[in-house]
Parts: C-alpha cells; sequence; structure tokens
C-alpha cells in the first residue's frame, strides 16, 4: 500500500527540522526544475507588461522560464480572499519560492509558509505589515521590493496645485480596510497644511461606494482628486477613470495603467520595473542566497505619465514646468 503524505504533515512530523536546510533546497527535487509559484491579485491579461518586467528580471539573473525554471500562476482576478487558498496550494506542490504581489498576497504567502522563501512586490511599509524584521536585515523567510505608496501621496496633491493652481478644494478617494490608509491619510495631511489646501476625504471599499463617493466630491466642490493606491482601487480602473470622466473631475492616480485607460496623469513608482526587481530577487535565491540576509529594496524608478487627450477633453493646458518632468505621454 502506498501512503502520500501531504508537505505540511511531513514537516510537522519532523518536528520542524526542515528550518535547517539550505533554503535553495527545500522545495526542489533532484532533476527536476526549480518551480516559482507566481502569486497575483490582477488577471493574467491584466498583468502582460508586468509579467514582462519579471520574465525581465529573472533573465538578467540567468534564468528563463521554460528552459531552467518553471513558473506555477495564481491570478486571484480582483478576489483578494483567494490569496490564502492558492498561497496554500503552492506551498504544496511544492515550489521552490513564491513570489507574491501586493500586501494581501504577500501576507498569504508567509501564513502558508515559513521555509519556502518568499519574494515580495508591495505598495507598504514590509515592516509595519510583519513581513520582515528591517529593510537591511530582513530575517525570517521573506525579502522583495516596497514600493512605498503612502509616501507619494503629498507629492500627487502638489503635482495637481502646480497643474490647477487656481483649484481650492481637492479630494482624496482612499479605501479603509487597506494596508496603506494609515500612510496615506498622514501625507494628505501634510500636504493639507503645506499648501493650504481644503481637501475632501472619500473612504470607498465596495463598487456601490465609488458610485457615492464620485456623487459627493460632486456635491462638496471638489476640483481635482488623488486616488490614493490599493489593490481594491487596480481592479476597477476602468470604473474609476469612467466616473472621473463623467464628473469632468482631474485625477492623479498611482499607477500608469490608469492613464492607459484613459485616465488624466499618474505618479508613482514604476510597477513594471519593480516586477523586474522582484525577478532578480527570484533568481538570487534560486541560486541559493538565504532571503533573510536580503535587504528589502525600495522602488528606484518614479514615473510621472499624462494622458494628452484626456487633459484635452478637460480643457487642461498643462504648464510647461510639469511637461518637461513627463516619463510618458499617452495620447
Amino acid at each position: 500500500m502506498t501512503v502520500t503524505i501531504r508537505r505540511r504533515e511531513l514537516l510537522a512530523a519532523l518536528g520542524g527540522a526542515a528550518a535547517t536546510w539550505p533554503f535553495a533546497a527545500r522545495a526542489q527535487q533532484p532533476g527536476k526544475l526549480p518551480t516559482i509559484g507566481f502569486l497575483a491579485g490582477p488577471s493574467a491579461g491584466e498583468s502582460r507588461s508586468n509579467l514582462a518586467g519579471f520574465r525581465q528580471g529573472l533573465r538578467q539573473a540567468g534564468y528563463v522560464e521554460g528552459q531552467n525554471v518553471h513558473i506555477a500562476f495564481r491570478w486571484a482576478e480582483g478576489r483578494y480572499d483567494r490569496f490564502p487558498e492558492m498561497a496554500a496550494e503552492l506551498a504544496d506542490l511544492p515550489v521552490t519560492v513564491i513570489v507574491a504581489f501586493s500586501g494581501p498576497a504577500a501576507l498569504a504567502a508567509v501564513a502558508a509558509t515559513k521555509t519556502i522563501p518568499v519574494v515580495f512586490s508591495i505598495a507598504v511599509d514590509p515592516v509595519e505589515l510583519g513581513l520582515v524584521a528591517s529593510f537591511n536585515h530582513p530575517g525570517g523567510n521573506a525579502t522583495g521590493v516596497a514600493n512605498l505608496a503612502g509616501e507619494v501621496v503629498g507629492k500627487q496633491f502638489e503635482l495637481l496645485r502646480e497643474m490647477l493652481p487656481r483649484v481650492a478644494v481637492m479630494g482624496l478617494l482612499v479605501n479603509p480596510t487597506g494596508v496603506n490608509a494609515k500612510t496615506q491619510l498622514a501625507a494628505m495631511s501634510v500636504a493639507r497644511q503645506a499648501f493650504g489646501l481644503q481637501i475632501v476625504v472619500q473612504n470607498a471599499s465596495t463598487e456601490r461606494d465609488l458610485e457615492t463617493a464620485f456623487g459627493m466630491f460632486a456635491q462638496q466642490g471638489t476640483g481635482a482628486l488623488v486616488v490614493a493606491s490599493d489593490p481594491f482601487f487596480y481592479g476597477r480602473r476602468e470604473q474609476l477613470v469612467a466616473l472621473a470622466a463623467r464628473h469632468a473631475l482631474p485625477t492623479i492616480y498611482y499607477d500608469r495603467e490608469y492613464v492607459a485607460d484613459g485616465g488624466l496623469m499618474s505618479y508613482g513608482p514604476s510597477i513594471t520595473d519593480a516586477y523586474r526587481q522582484a525577478g532578480v530577487f527570484t533568481g538570487q535565491i534560486l541560486k541559493g542566497d538565504n532571503p533573510g540576509d536580503l535587504p528589502v529594496q525600495q522602488a528606484v524608478k518614479i514615473e510621472l505619465v499624462i494622458n494628452l487627450q484626456t487633459a484635452k477633453a478637460l480643457g487642461i493646458e498643462m504648464p510647461l514646468s510639469l511637461l518637461l518632468r513627463i516619463n510618458e505621454v499617452i495620447e
């Protein structure tokens, strides 16, 4: 009779002895290519450019999918409640390393395993989230790239003020249940004092909330809007861009994909480049590096992207000072 023992049961039976094994050897069977577990919130179609960035990072580290490494994809398709189940599936395959994109995905990955290395690419402080002990010395089984989204909120208000100097009332759309909400609100308060703005805050964590929030912005005379970074908002880009257009509300976002979908402007770290950095990290771990010894990196490429067609539709003439700093123009 053949008895099948699941990976977790085996680890429990060994009493945690696997914690002393080298990270790179844990999930890889002799003679088989290493497998990367890939855990992301959007759909595969929405992530084409970001996935290309990840594969570029892998190539920089000497790995090519299908040649010397496999990738097991798990796409939540906007259903972030699926992350724990999908992370557990990857841990049970087993995989050599799990790459998690977004804070909720990273939390699910480290909850699923304490022995398989986890590489994250997130828009929140990983120390505050409990993923690592510190940026320089992560410890544990996780490391990666941190795009500190909350910190760009102040700059986004500054850019709106530069573009629309006569607007006195601006808005901030935030998901109160998001991991970045506290940091985003703190950055908003600093911007309000620094620029002498009146800033209206509306919360949204459901599709119905989005409709209500934009109605309230209109009632309160909001002349420009910051949509804070959040996975829930990213998954509803088309709805947000449509609402901004319906209300003729100049809006700045965190990710260029909003602008590609017709949004006015975005300012934030290049998500594609962050995926590339995650690919490099993954390659280092596949070569045997311990994630606990690899310092967390911050995103280094910041992008300002503007959709000129949307600006024209809103009757906005971009100031030269802003045009000179644009990284990408979408027409």
